[in-house]
C-alpha cells in the first residue's frame, strides 16, 4: 500500500471520531438560506459554512488532504432529493499534499425536489465537514429550516450558482486491470488552461479510493490518469456513463461527465 493509501486509510479513521469535543469555538458557522420557490416547483435554498479567519473545508473530491462534506437530508418534510451545488474550488498544498477546498466562506447551492409543490418544506439536516487550519478537525452539524412555498431572490445564492464549472466536450475512457481495482486513463480535447491546471477523475461506486490523477498534454489534448481501489482491493466493473473528470486553474473549471 503506498503513502496516499495510507493518508486515505487515515482520513477515514478521523471521520469515525466523534467531533464535538474537538472543534474549537468559534470556527464554524453553519446556517441555511431559505431562497425561493421555482415555477416548476422545486426550492432553491443554501447551506452557508463561515470559518474563523485561516480555516477551510472541502470540495466533493477533496484530494488526500481533506475530508470530503456528506449530507443527510432524510428528516426533512415535503422534500423528495436534495441535489448539492458546489462552486469552483481552490487548490492547496501543504506539505506536498495536494487538498482542494474553501477559505473561510462557502455557499453551496441546494437544490430541493419537492413532494409537493403549492406546500412548505421542513428542511432539517446533518452535515458533516471537514474543517483545517494546521490540523484536520471532523465536525458534524444539524440544521433546519421551515421554506415557504414562495420565498425571495437572494444575490448571494444566485452568484453562487453562476460559480458553476463549464461544460466540456466528449471524454474517451481506457480501463485496465491492476492488482488491487483499476487503472483509467481519460482523454479530452480540450484547450490549455493554465500553468496551475489539475485534473480530477471521480466515480460513482461507492467506497473507492481514487489516486491524484497524473496528466499530460499534446497541444489541445489532455490525458489524465488515475488508479481506483474499491474497498475489496480487486478489479471491478466500472460505470463509464458516471465517470467525471473535472479540471481546475486559475479560480475556473471545465467538467465532463461519462465517457465511451
Amino acid at each position: 500500500m503506498n503513502v496516499r493509501k495510507l493518508l486515505f486509510a487515515a482520513m477515514a479513521v478521523m471521520l469515525s471520531l466523534p467531533a464535538a469535543a474537538q472543534v474549537p469555538d468559534n470556527v464554524v458557522e453553519v446556517g441555511i438560506l431559505p431562497g425561493w420557490r421555482e415555477a416548476d416547483g422545486r426550492h432553491i435554498a443554501g447551506l452557508s459554512i463561515r470559518l474563523a479567519p485561516g480555516w477551510k473545508t472541502y470540495w466533493r473530491a477533496p484530494g488526500d488532504g481533506g475530508i470530503p462534506p456528506i449530507f443527510d437530508w432524510s428528516g426533512s418534510s415535503n422534500v423528495r432529493a436534495v441535489g448539492v451545488h458546489y462552486p469552483v474550488p481552490e487548490v492547496f498544498r501543504v506539505n506536498g499534499v495536494r487538498s482542494i477546498g474553501y477559505v473561510e466562506h462557502v455557499l453551496f447551492p441546494l437544490m430541493i425536489d419537492t413532494r409537493d409543490a403549492a406546500a412548505g418544506i421542513r428542511l432539517n439536516g446533518v452535515v458533516e465537514l471537514g474543517v483545517c487550519q494546521e490540523i484536520c478537525i471532523p465536525v458534524s452539524f444539524e440544521v433546519s429550516a421551515d421554506l415557504g412555498s414562495v420565498g425571495q431572490s437572494s444575490p448571494a445564492l444566485i452568484a453562487a450558482l453562476e460559480d458553476r464549472a463549464r461544460e466540456g466536450g466528449a471524454m474517451r475512457c481506457e480501463v485496465s486491470p491492476i492488482a488491487d481495482g483499476l487503472r483509467v486513463t481519460v482523454e479530452t480535447d480540450m484547450p490549455p488552461m493554465g500553468a496551475d491546471e489539475i485534473a480530477v477523475i471521480e466515480a460513482s461506486e461507492s467506497g473507492l479510493w481514487i489516486s491524484e490523477a497524473e496528466t499530460r498534454r499534446s497541444g489541445g489534448t489532455l490525458w489524465a490518469e488515475v488508479e481506483m481501489v474499491p474497498p475489496t482491493a480487486k478489479p471491478f466493473a466500472l460505470a463509464r456513463a458516471n465517470v467525471r473528470l473535472t479540471v481546475l486553474a486559475g479560480g475556473e473549471a471545465v467538467e465532463i461527465t461519462g465517457c465511451r
